[in-house]
């Protein structure tokens, strides 16, 4: 099973918190270089979101208001019946982190790059996790303080106001100036990315510094964290089996359903941790623990779902299926499977895929100009 090498880096720092965690004056600069750093990584999502393409994938709006539906909907239903778990399997902090991580936006790259190696809509993935991060400024917050109690969440100006300002403010500005940065940004994408991770690392480590002088981590047992994993593997696979059949009941076309099961059933760390940090404050570090455990199991669970759709009798199905028909709405009849090389060549390019069944590079390039999470890639 894959492991992503930045889930080892933040177990590594939660380790560094758990030694050496920042007190006095120390901790005063860590929470403010923490909080610049958030405004800075949301700075960067506005510039890196493109808002043409955006706007582009609105016509396919059935598939992107069904990924909002399964992100702010269905999960954080599921995280509310949760509650008749405490204080059976879970303690109420690590209820109330494992609620908050049903409301977090969804991914951005690991969907895209999940969905290309299954042989999904690309474009799709794209548009809907980029909504998804979107609609997740505005109503993650919102969510959090509506159905958050007892976690120091709660409708306040002062919360309303770092909200506005660590958050918000930031990526609008970043929207407004891509005009001009965007090409820089898509230029230097991979120091920036190690930028962001440098950043989430430091508000990682001043979140969990912050619980160890408060021992908040005498709560947790290893039967409570067993517990938590338990409850998690479910929530995945309710939502892996509710975003692929729910999708077949839509009358989604395979390609769409791929791209509706990997954005709909996956949460962003990224978006996530940055948030919980101006969220929740002093007890953030019992929030994001079960969104840093559901982060690595959706990418090992879906790593191994996306090879087994590449491999899918189904498709092969559909794809003769298809050549029978024209497509919907266009009036033609799709490319031959058995066409020549160049006639292949030219369906590639209408498609998004190659002869080969892999997404093309201009895919993958439209991935990285909109891309907002640079952990969340697909392991090796």
């Amino acid at each position: 099973m894959p492991i992503d090498p930045y889930i080892v880096l933040l177990l590594g720092t939660v380790g560094l918190a758990a030694l050496l965690p920042a007190r006095g004056a120390a901790a005063d600069v860590a929470s403010g270089a923490s909080t610049a750093a958030i405004a800075f990584l949301f700075f960067l999502y506005g510039a890196r979101l493109s808002t043409r393409e955006a706007l582009d994938g609105l016509r396919h709006w059935r598939l992107h208001l069904t990924v909002l539906a399964c992100t702010f909907l269905v999960f954080p239903v599921l995280g509310l019946a949760a509650r008749g778990l405490v204080p059976v399997l879970l303690t109420q902090p690590l209820y109330q982190g494992l609620l908050f991580l049903t409301l977090v936006p969804s991914t951005i790259q690991s969907s895209i790059a999940f969905t290309s190696i299954a042989r999904g809509n690309v474009p799709a993935a794209i548009c809907a996790g980029s909504f998804s991060s979107l609609a997740g400024i505005v109503l993650t917050p919102l969510l959090a303080a509506a159905l958050l109690t007892g976690a120091g969440v709660g409708f306040s100006t002062d919360s309303a106001v770092r909200i506005v300002l660590q958050l918000l403010a930031p990526f609008l500005a970043g929207q407004v100036l891509r005009r001009w940065i965007g090409g820089f940004v898509t230029r230097h994408r991979k120091v920036l990315g190690l930028v962001d991770r440098g950043s989430i690392l430091l508000v990682v480590y001043t979140a969990f510094s912050e619980g160890m002088t408060r021992g908040i981590w005498h709560q947790v047992s290893p039967l409570r964290m067993a517990g938590l994993l338990a409850v998690e593997a479910v929530l995945l696979s309710v939502m892996l089996a509710l975003t692929w059949y729910g999708g077949r009941a839509l009358r989604f076309g395979r390609e769409d359903r791929i791209a509706l099961q990997f954005a709909g059933s996956k949460k962003s760390l990224a978006s996530g941790l940055p948030m919980a940090s101006v969220l929740f404050g002093g007890h953030a570090s019992l929030a994001v623990l079960p969104l840093m455990l559901f982060h690595q199991m959706q990418l090992m669970v879906c790593a191994v779902i996306a090879k087994r759709r590449a491999r899918d009798p189904e498709a092969a199905g559909e794809v003769s299926a298809e050549t029978a028909q024209p497509e919907e709405g266009t009036g033609e009849p799709p490319a031959d499977p058995a066409q020549a090389p160049g006639d292949t060549a030219r369906a590639s390019e209408q498609t998004g895929r190659g002869p080969d069944g892999t997404a093309r590079a201009t895919a993958e390039s439209a991935a990285h100009r909109v891309q907002g999470e640079p952990q969340d890639r697909v392991p090796r």
